[in-house]
């Protein structure tokens, strides 16, 4: 069953933090999506950008080169990425790729709030 994806920009901590909510499928279809997402955040408040996992249901490799991208784009401009809400196979799968050397990852959106 194929979930739909979306994507929500909001902001915690009196609008200081941003955090990508993303849902359904990371895949190459979600790109686009997923880096204008990114880039609409004001330069000022990219210092530390949480994206949400919670509601993801599947990433394939697309969806990983997506976020490598927004990892390396967020390190260029002195940012950080950091993942909340991955499940226990999403989680492995970061692991395996290389991904938890990057990002720091959060157990639940949270505690990547509380952590900040």
């Amino acid at each position: 069953m194929i979930e739909e994806f979306k994507i929500r920009l909001g902001f915690e901590k009196g609008g200081s933090l941003p955090v990508i909510h993303i849902s359904g499928e990371i895949t190459s279809e979600a790109e686009d999506e997923i880096v204008q997402s990114y880039d609409s955040i004001p330069n000022d408040k990219k210092i530390r950008v949480i994206l949400n996992f919670t509601d993801t249901s599947y990433i394939n490799s697309a969806g990983i080169a997506t976020l490598i991208s927004l990892i390396t784009k967020s390190s260029e401009s002195q940012g950080k990425i950091e993942f909340a809400g991955l499940n226990t196979h999403f989680r492995k799968v970061m692991d395996i790729v290389g991904l938890t050397d990057f990002v720091l990852i959060h157990d639940s959106l949270d505690t990547a709030i509380s952590q900040g």
